[in-house]
Formats: structure tokens, C-alpha cells, sequence
């Protein structure tokens, strides 16, 4: 039976917040008053509007990705989205500029813009590979507080969606002053569990491991027994890699130092209540004695510390590996294509293994991925309220019959055939877009409990309804579901990085350094270059060379927080 305690505490907790805010003044219609009318002292003059005539403009600017596609001659500065606000509401999205973002070229270029004076956007939205630029372009004192505003003109259904983690403001406040507005995503989005070639399990007559040392043995098996008659040094019977991080979403090796109390890279409570950065927990070590003993064993890539997320599917998707830490929506993508090349593969979510003493700990998802900023001199900053307000009543909460009933924009990201049912994403004629990257806000709007809202009903056999419900059932894979189950079974071992302040003074000039040293210790142990108690020198030179410091700065954020 899987655990649903903590997820129904999240929803009780959801609902009793929409309850309390009912009565308080929020965005949505008219919210700023109406059209002609006398605005109130401190009231921006350009009051809030469903549509505005004549036109307003909110200028921006993209770091397009470049897996972004885009039909029928559009681009990101005229398409399908930038059309629909301009005949919608009134509101002209211009684009200052746009760039392919490849190794880091958005954030470079908006750099550029801030220290050479060139005009900066009204409104730009920032992911969390670049929260250090949105924390730089904060203290720049060119984008506003936008406190007063989301207060002001925010709909209920927004605020009671923020209002599910009210830490998600924390990155972005300064002395109390909001000054980013968190982009929200799906609670457990990026939560892992072990995915695991279940044929070779049957083949075998294995069971699923439930422990580290039952893992070993399955591990040892698919390489050394490996059931579709694969060459043991043909074999990755775990993918991981930590090119870009210890603790990541996929090919995530930071579960096995969750079995020894510990989660690298991120920021733990500790037993007395403080926090302690995870990398230098005693607990590493024996994770990292696990590590090099598997590299030893050929059960983990000899490329691991080269690999990112996406290389380690691609012994998955061939059909070469025989288990991969993931989300569980994987079983949709890249999972779904291995039996294009293994025809017969049969992947199985199973909980995270536990170590010696029973423990288990996986990275937790933050319910954000991203902030927005408005700058100070904006000419209309409730226009972008009038934008996002109906993304999250239309959008986020799709209504039966309504503008959002199936998805953004048909012919783009769904279709439906003849008989009015929505067709799978790789079968929309032309293509299928993922239009919301289309959007000011990335992914459009997202409420935080909704995702699992639906993956639940679809466990327990319900009918899809939601525009929602009917893209997991749809597009999210058939197993999706019953993955989301399995994490849930595990729901208390998830920790979410416990620092999310701004970056502090001595990080500032000390960070890079301190991820330098930690990431060139821990490979040079996995891989045999240093022994094992080298790690204890590692912990003293970070702990000198600004950790301690950083350390007490992190706690005394958190204290003023608590």
C-alpha cells in the first residue's frame, strides 16, 4: 500500500489557505478599477484591464532553447502565443532581442546588456540554471518590488497557488521586499526513483532490490549474466553520471549517499536544528567508497564524470542499461523508446534502495523553477497581472469547454481527431510545439499539487477530464501513474535544498572556488587517483577556504527565516 499521508497534508493545507484568502483583495477583474476612473493614492495610472484599448506594449527578451521548435514560418518574436496576447488583451509583446541559449549565451548577453547600459527588458523570466544573473540583476536595483504589485493584482487562483510553499518567495527577498515573482512548477517533478529493466529481472529470476547490497547483486547479474546475451563490457547495469552535479534529475548518483544520512551539493538540517552542507557530511565518504567500488566493478559508466543528464538515458534508450535513477514521468520519455532498439524491454519504477542501517534520501523538487522580473520603470506592470492572471484561471485550471479545454493552441502542443479526441503529441500534424515556452512565464502557469492530483485519479482508475488529466493519459506513458504511486511510497525520504536565500557575501567570492575543489576530490576518489581518506583533506580545505564562513551565513539566514 503506498503512502499518500504527506500528499493529503499538502492538500488539506491547500485548501484551508484557499478558504482563509477568500475574502482577501485580489487581482484578477478590475482589480486595479476601471477604465477612466480616478486612480487611488499610490495606484499605478494605468489601471488594471481585461483588454486594453488602445494597445500596450511589454518589451522582453528570450534565450530561446534549442530543442525549441517552431512551425509555419513563426519565431520567437512572432508567433502563435505573441499573437493570441495582442488580440486577447491588447498587449504587444516586443522582443528586444533573442538568442539560441547554448552554453550559457542568454545569460552572457544579458550581462552584456546590464553593464553597457543598453535598454533592459521590462519583464523577463529567469530559469534556476541562472538564479546567480536574477540575483545580480535584483541587486541592480533596476527591476522593482514586486510585492505590492502580486498583492495588488494577482487573481486568488495565483495566490493561493503561491500560497501552497510561502518559501518560494525566500530566493528573491530582500530586507522583506519581494522582488522576483517565483515562476511555479510541479510539486515532485523532479523527485527520482529507480527505473529497472523488469524483462531481465523475470529472465533472471530476480527479485526487485530493496537494499544496496541486493542491488549489487542485481547489477552483477545483468552485466555478468546479462539475459539478452549482451558482452559484459557492452553492459552499463546502472546509468549515472555527474558531469553537471552530484544531485540532479536523471542518472542522479546522490541516492547512494542518501543511504549513508547524507544528500551532496545541497543544503540538510542537521540533528540540532541547524543546516550543514551535504558534500562534507561524514557520510560522504562511505557513499564515495560505494561509488569507486562499483566503478571497480564495471556496474557504473567509466565515463560517469563526463556524462550529463542526457547522456546517461542514452544507454537506456539503447537498451544497454539495466537501471536509471529518474523522475517518474520518464516511462513517456526517453524510456518509451527502448523497445525501439530492445524490442521487448519492460522498464519497472521501484523505490530507492536502502542502505546499511535502513536509510534512504532522495534530491526534492522545489515547488519552483524559475523567477520573473519586472523592471521599476515599466509603463503598465499590471498588463503583465492581466497576462498571467488568465493563464492561471484558464490554463493552469482548465475548464470544461473553455479556451484551454485540451491544450495552448491546437495544431501546436494537441490535436484531435474525428471523433474529438485528443491525439498523442508525436502524431499532431507538422509537429508538436512546446508552446508554452512560447509564454513570458516558462510553462505557462503551473499549480504545485495539480500534477499529482491528476497522476492519483488516473492510479485509482478514473476518467481523465482536466486538460490536464487528459495529457498524462495521453502523452505521459502508461506507467506514469503507478510511478507516481511508488514515489509516494517514499515520500518521507524526499529533502529539498534547505538554503533558498540569496547567495550570501562569501559565496560570492568563494563559491566557485569551493565547487572547484569539491568536484576534482570527489572524482579523483571514485575513480582511484586519490585514497579514500583524501576526502578528510577536502573537508578541512573547504571548511578554510570560506566554508565555515559561508556556513555561518547560511544559518543565519535560515534562523531569520524559520
Amino acid at each position: 500500500m503506498w503512502v499518500r499521508k504527506g500528499w493529503l497534508q499538502l492538500l488539506a493545507v491547500s485548501i484551508l489557505l484557499a478558504g482563509s484568502l477568500a475574502g482577501c483583495a485580489g487581482g484578477g477583474s478590475g482589480s486595479g478599477g476601471e477604465e477612466g476612473a480616478a486612480p487611488e493614492e499610490n495606484q499605478p495610472v494605468n489601471a488594471y484591464k481585461e483588454k486594453y484599448e488602445p494597445e500596450v506594449t511589454i518589451t522582453t527578451v528570450w534565450g530561446v532553447d534549442p530543442t525549441l521548435k517552431f512551425k509555419n514560418g513563426e519565431t520567437i518574436e512572432n508567433n502563435v502565443a505573441t499573437r493570441w496576447a495582442k488580440e486577447k488583451f491588447g498587449i504587444n509583446i516586443k522582443s528586444l532581442w533573442s538568442i539560441t541559449d547554448t552554453n550559457g549565451a542568454f545569460a552572457t548577453k544579458l550581462r552584456l546588456a546590464m553593464s553597457s547600459g543598453q535598454e533592459m527588458p521590462e519583464v523577463v523570466t529567469l530559469g534556476t540554471e541562472n538564479n546567480q544573473l536574477a540575483q545580480d540583476l535584483i541587486d541592480s536595483g533596476m527591476f522593482a518590488e514586486v510585492g505590492t504589485l502580486f498583492d495588488q493584482y494577482a487573481s486568488q487562483t495565483w495566490k493561493d497557488a503561491m500560497n501552497q510553499d510561502p518559501n518560494v518567495w525566500n530566493p528573491y527577498t530582500r530586507d522583506g521586499k519581494r522582488m522576483g515573482i517565483p515562476v511555479l512548477d510541479f510539486a515532485y517533478n523532479h523527485d527520482y526513483i529507480l527505473w529497472i529493466r523488469q524483462d531481465w529481472l523475470d529472465k533472471l529470476g530476480l527479485s526487485e532490490p530493496k537494499t544496496l547490497d541486493e542491488l549489487e547483486q542485481v547489477m552483477d547479474a545483468f552485466k555478468n549474466r546479462n539475459p539478452d546475451g549482451l558482452a559484459p563490457d557492452k553492459v552499463i547495469p546502472l546509468s549515472i553520471g555527474f558531469k553537471t552535479s552530484m544531485s540532479t534529475w536523471m542518472g542522479d548518483p546522490s541516492w547512494v549517499f542518501g543511504a549513508y544520512g547524507t544528500l551532496p551539493q545541497q543544503w540538510n538540517e542537521s540533528e540540532d536544528g541547524t543546516l550543514e552542507y551535504g558534500s562534507v557530511h561524514p557520510g560522504m565518504k562511505e557513499g564515495l567508497k560505494k561509488l569507486k567500488s562499483w566503478m571497480d566493478s564495471g556496474y557504473i559508466p567509466k565515463e560517469a564524470a563526463l556524462w550529463d543528464e542526457n547522456k546517461t538515458a542514452e544507454p537506456a534508450v539503447a537498451g544497454t542499461a539495466g537501471i536509471i535513477p529518474g523522475p517518474y514521468w520518464m516511462s513517456g520519455w526517453p524510456l518509451q523508446d527502448t523497445v525501439k532498439n530492445a524490442p521487448g524491454t519492460v522498464w519497472k519504477p521501484i523505490p530507492i534502495p536502502t542502505g546499511p542501517d535502513g536509510t534512504a534520501m532522495r534530491h526534492g523538487t522545489h515547488y519552483t523553477n524559475g523567477v520573473t522580473l519586472i523592471h521599476k520603470d515599466m509603463k503598465h506592470p499590471e498588463a503583465f497581472f492581466t497576462y498571467q492572471n488568465y493563464l492561471f484561471d484558464n490554463f493552469a485550471v482548465s475548464k470544461p469547454g473553455g479556451e484551454f479545454e485540451y491544450g495552448m493552441f491546437e495544431g501546436y502542443d494537441y490535436e484531435l481527431d474525428g471523433n474529438g479526441e485528443m491525439v498523442p503529441n508525436d502524431q499532431i500534424e507538422g509537429g508538436y510545439v512546446n508552446v508554452v515556452r512560447y509564454l513570458l512565464v516558462r510553462d505557462g502557469a503551473r499549480i504545485p499539487d495539480q500534477q499529482m492530483q491528476a497522476l492519483m485519479k488516473l492510479a485509482d482508475g478514473g476518467t481523465p477530464e482536466t486538460r490536464l488529466e487528459r495529457d498524462v493519459a495521453v502523452n505521459y506513458g502508461k506507467d506514469t501513474p503507478a510511478a507516481a504511486q511508488v514515489l509516494l511510497t517514499q515520500e518521507d525520504i524526499s529533502k529539498k535544498d534547505m538554503f533558498t536565500g540569496p547567495v550570501t557575501t562569501t559565496m560570492k567570492s568563494k563559491w566557485d572556488y569551493l565547487n572547484k575543489i569539491e568536484n576534482q576530490a570527489l572524482n579523483e576518489i571514485i575513480y582511484g587517483k586519490q585514497p579514500l581518506d583524501s576526502f578528510d583533506a577536502f573537508v578541512k580545505s573547504w571548511k578554510g577556504g570560506g566554508g565555515d564562513q559561508i556556513t555561518q551565513e547560511v544559518n543565519e539566514w535560515y534562523q531569520s527565516v524559520k
